[in-house]
């Protein structure tokens, strides 16, 4: 598999830059590309020197969604496969126990503005066109975005943007919850960047792997369920060594020295 056709780099800020790099098909995603990111992904989160992640496209475009050569073929046989005979998970951002920050530079459509939804934390591109195509191709909501969209904007905004499939920008998105930030085009990577490095050098590693499993897992859970399992969580954080760095940190007033999560903490907490 190519490596050039999704790039990877670790700062010396704990923040790993992954890139989708096919700017000549508006990074429009392929069975090599889409494993490629993957493997990028695990990879960063079990790094130890990694703390936080930020996916952007290079060019014009963050993902147009699937490769047109894709979509032609499937036109022929009825049928797309995208990604190998053992195809992850779309959701697989949403088990990685770091950050990962989206910085949509620019268009995402289709599986492309799906692949975004995966993001904890999303800055967009002043003026970039985002939507849902799916019902313009003759396709249903795919990638698991009829239960990922309303909890995250509501059901009707969820709707709208689902059946109409109408392109929004990213100053609308941001109104509708879409989006958390939007950032000048020439800036919108060095926004990401910087809140990411922020989390890195600000926040325990720990602490962070603990809170995205509590509110992944807490979707499906009863509001007594999460109750019981923030006090249980709680008893255990108050013991460990975080508690203590973070707290004589904040009386000294220096930054904090949190130790980091260490190898294999890709572990999956949703399904």
């Amino acid at each position: 598999m190519p490596d050039d056709l999704v790039l990877y780099d670790v700062g010396g800020d704990g923040v790993a830059l992954i890139t989708l790099n096919r700017s000549d098909r508006m990074n429009g995603l392929s069975p090599d590309m889409e494993d490629r990111y993957f493997d990028l992904l695990l990879e960063a989160g079990g790094d130890p020197n990694v703390r936080a992640i930020v996916v952007t496209g290079s060019g014009r475009a963050f993902c147009a969604g699937a490769d047109v050569a894709l979509l032609e073929d499937a036109v022929e046989t009825g049928t797309m496969e995208l990604g190998s005979a053992s195809r992850r998970p779309i959701t697989l951002p949403l088990g990685i126990a770091k950050p990962v920050v989206g910085a949509i530079n620019g268009a995402a459509a289709g599986a492309g503005l799906a692949l975004a939804l995966m993001f904890d934390v999303r800055f967009a591109a002043s003026g970039a066109k985002l939507t849902f195509s799916f019902p313009r191709r003759g396709l249903i909501a795919e990638y698991c975005t009829s239960w990922l969209l309303p909890r995250l904007i509501g059901t009707s905004r969820a709707l709208d943007l689902l059946l109409s499939a109408r392109v929004v920008l990213a100053e609308e998105a941001l109104e509708l919850g879409l989006v958390n930030r939007v950032a000048p085009a020439e800036g919108v990577l060095d926004a990401a960047r910087a809140y990411a490095a922020d989390l890195a050098s600000g926040c325990s590693p720990a602490s962070m792997a603990v809170i995205k499993q509590q509110v992944y897992a807490d979707w499906e859970a009863g509001l007594e369920a999460a109750r019981q399992r923030a006090t249980s969580l709680m008893a255990v954080a108050f013991r460990g060594p975080d508690f203590v760095e973070g707290v004589q940190s904040y009386l000294e007033r220096r930054p904090p020295a949190f130790p980091d999560l260490g190898g294999g903490s890709n572990s999956t907490f949703v399904d």
